[in-house]
């Protein structure tokens, strides 16, 4: 009983910290169906596709604009960032999208594993995660 208590003692500050944290503040509904991506030509191509596609699943006209475009360029806009990490694979460990409306904020999904550690958790497909965002932060779909 002592030894694995000591073992125990040993090998559960390993797995402290091996959080994965994801928050969703969802937009509210919009009248507007179009809403328009700013590049951010820093992250994966993969991460806009995924994004897009999610989008116009919901609804939603995805119109890409280019990296130095406005917020206030369309009624409704979006920016986004991702990282991706090597642990024994790529992962996405972290991914951040805003929305805003008329250049305010109006909604924000962030997934980070930053500190995910051992957690295999991590290990997600990046596509379903950036679908999954974007469910909760456009719960109702367009025009819905």
């Amino acid at each position: 009983m002592l030894k694995r208590l000591v073992v125990l003692a040993i090998v559960a500050p390993l797995f402290t910290g091996c959080a994965i944290h994801q928050t969703v503040k969802p937009v509210e509904h919009f009248a507007e169906k179009k809403v328009c991506i700013i590049n951010n030509p820093a992250v994966r191509d993969g991460f806009l596709s995924a994004y897009k596609h999610a989008l116009e699943a919901k609804g939603y006209v995805a119109q890409q604009m280019p990296a130095d475009a406005s917020i206030v360029e369309c009624a409704i806009t979006s920016t986004y960032t991702a990282n991706w990490r090597w642990d024994l694979a790529m992962y996405m460990t972290y991914a951040e999208i805003k929305v805003y409306n008329a250049g305010k904020p109006a909604g924000q999904a962030i997934y980070d594993a930053n500190r995910a550690g051992l957690n295999t958790g991590k290990f997600i497909n990046a596509d379903k995660k950036i679908t999954e965002l974007v469910d909760q932060l456009f719960p109702g779909g367009a025009g819905r």
